[in-house]
């Protein structure tokens, strides 16, 4: 099997690497076919894997003690699945990690690319600015939650699917937007509704279309948009 490049790779973190950041990771890069609802990081076990999303996209999922659960973050090809509790020195973490929209990914051996992160000081640096994106984009939904209601909760939600799919139709389920959102089904199904109602997106049994766009950002009411020019800023500007 042929290793991947960095020419044609889609994973916007492994384009943004130095040429020779890559070429200690590419050996170890393993293409792998993702399923839907596919667990990536098991909570609570050691994390012998890390994945580049190359097409389709993760949620990074926390679960309260009644078995209630929210989405912190989306991972798609700007980033890199697993890689918090790796880079920061810990073996595990309590979140569930799977994937959101089936597609193809780049595994590679946690020792694998530890050992690469301490071969190349750079390396380390990328991958931590990534990190703190993905901190951002957590606090972000946090706050978003928190502050705003439903309908612009699921805009910027769908925005930021949107900015890991191909093309504008997202696979996905009324029951699904209520676990990522952490709200009842019956005000999920109200909420894609009034979406649908203003013509930013076109519900269908177990996909969405986006329409518009802009529509949705404008909808998000300033929701979205920051961990998004933090990427900008610390990995494709620096």
């Amino acid at each position: 099997m042929s290793q991947p490049q960095q020419s044609t790779v889609r994973n916007r973190l492994l384009k943004a690497m130095w040429r020779e950041d890559f070429a200690l990771l590419q050996p170890h890069l393993e293409p792998l076919a993702t399923d839907l609802r596919q667990t990536l990081i098991t909570p609570n076990e050691p994390v012998t894997q890390l994945f580049f999303p190359e097409t389709g996209y993760a949620s990074l999922v926390t679960q309260g003690s009644q078995g209630n659960k929210v989405e912190a973050a989306i991972i798609g090809r700007e980033g890199l699945v697993g890689a918090t509790p790796v880079l920061l020195g810990a073996d595990r973490t309590p979140h569930h990690l799977f994937v959101q929209a089936p597609g193809e990914m780049l595994a590679i051996d946690t020792k694998a690319l530890c050992a690469a992160v301490d071969q190349s000081p750079n390396l380390r640096k990328v991958l931590l600015r990534y990190t703190q994106v993905l901190f951002v984009e957590a606090v972000q939904t946090a706050f978003v939650n928190a502050t705003y209601q439903i309908e612009v909760r699921l805009a910027r939600w769908i925005v930021m699917c949107h900015d890991r799919a191909d093309g504008d139709e997202l696979l996905v389920t009324h029951d699904f937007v209520a676990v990522m959102l952490g709200v009842q089904r019956s005000s999920a199904t109200l909420a894609v509704q009034a979406l649908e109602g203003y013509r930013m997106i076109k519900a269908q049994r177990g996909r969405m279309t986006v329409l518009d766009r802009q529509a949705l950002i404008k909808a998000a009411n300033g929701g979205y948009g920051l961990p998004e020019s933090e990427y900008a800023r610390l990995i494709e500007g620096a």
